[in-house]
This record gives structure tokens, sequence and C-alpha cells, in this order.
């Protein structure tokens, strides 16, 4: 018998996906628990439909994307931190001290969306990779200084 995966199913398929099972595997788990739906033609249109959808949100989203990417490309920051004797720093700058310092500049940015090489953990000037969409970046300078 032949669904519709409504949900990601380990070792079946990804939600969305037609896929091929038993018959009593369909009538008697899938189906009655939800996550699946019988192939019909009009279940198909439905599909379709979703999936016309969700690819214009998908295409929104990376134009919105790469419009906050051009303002925040060739952006810096500037990050205090705390320093002992010889300028060394206590800690490291951490990709959520550089979001709090890209929310003063006024943009809301996840601290997950940062990407670090390897860790700040010296004054001076430091260039950062914004992942704000799997194929969309933005490059920013990020400037530790005493506090």
């Amino acid at each position: 018998m032949k669904v519709i995966l409504i949900e990601d199913i380990e070792k079946l398929g990804k939600a969305n996906e037609v896929v091929e099972v038993k018959d009593g595997f369909a009538r008697n788990y899938l189906i009655p628990q939800r996550k699946a739906i019988p192939v019909t033609p009009q279940n198909l249109l439905r599909l379709e439909e979703q999936n016309k959808r969700r690819q214009r949100e998908q295409e929104k989203a990376k134009q919105e994307a790469i419009e906050l990417a051009r303002s925040l490309d060739g952006l810096s920051v500037n990050v205090s931190v705390r320093v002992h004797d010889e300028d060394k720093l206590y800690g490291s700058v951490t990709a959520e001290e550089i979001s709090e310092a890209l929310k003063q500049e006024g943009f809301d940015i996840d601290k997950k969306c940062i990407i670090l090489e390897e860790p700040i953990k010296r004054l001076g000037v430091f260039d950062c990779v914004v992942r704000l969409h799997p194929e969309v970046e933005a490059k920013i300078r990020v400037w530790v200084v005493k506090e």
C-alpha cells in the first residue's frame, strides 16, 4: 500500500514523502497513529499544494536573509571585555556576546547563527561569519577591546 508520511519516521522516510509499505503496517499502525495518510488523488493534490507553499516560504526566507546579509556585510562591532595584567582575557569572547553587540547595533541575530572558527581569547580585530540561512552568510568584524 502506498501512503504519504505526515512526519519523519526513522528507516522509512521523511515527512511528505510517498512510500510503499505493507498493508497491515499502514492499516494497523501508520494511519491510526496519524503518521501517514493513504495515497488518493485528493491527498496527492493536497501534498502538491503544501510543497508549493513550503517552497514559496523558503524562497521568501532566503530573500529576507539576503537582504539582511547585505546590511550586515562588513559591519564592525565592539565587544568590551575584562582583562588582567598582560592584556589577557579572563575567559573568551562567545557568540552570545557578539550577538548582544549586534543587538546594540539594531540587528537581532541568534547566537547559534554566529560561527567562530576558533575561540577569541585575546584583544584585537577578528572576522566572524554569520550564517543567516543555509545558503546565505555574511562576514562581520569584531573588535575586542578593554573594558
